[in-house]
């Protein structure tokens, strides 16, 4: 593939820039304290999110960050139907994966860029 795609994240809590090119949330449940309009999203990918099991099991705890990642990838794997329109996006222009987690490095939409990097 000659084109390099750029996915980049963000905060949800952080002010949405042009850079940003098309934004989604990619959480289960909408951001505490954000109005829909402050975020200024293309779409809310919920179901490519991690499932509320899941979600609940890792608690944001570095510790089980690896195993989280192993089991999102199977999660996601089985629903191919939540991400796949996705990549049509993405291959036509800058996207932003829009999460509200405090931790910047283990986080579901590190995750899913990772895995859709690999799947492109």
């Amino acid at each position: 593939m000659g084109k390099t795609l750029k996915i980049l994240i963000k905060r949800a809590y952080e002010k949405p820039v042009s850079a940003d090119g098309k934004r989604f949330l990619v959480d289960r449940l909408w951001p505490r304290g954000i109005k829909k309009e402050n975020l200024k999203l293309e779409g809310w990918l919920k179901e490519a999110a991690p499932s509320s099991r899941l979600r609940q099991w890792f608690g944001h705890d570095p510790e089980r960050w690896e195993e989280f990642r192993q089991r999102y990838f199977d999660e996601l794997k089985k629903h191919s139907d939540a991400w796949q329109p996705f990549l049509d996006t993405v291959k036509k222009s800058p996207v932003t994966l829009v999460y509200a987690a405090k931790d910047s490095q283990h986080n579901n939409a590190q995750a899913l860029r990772e895995f859709l990097e690999k799947n492109l």
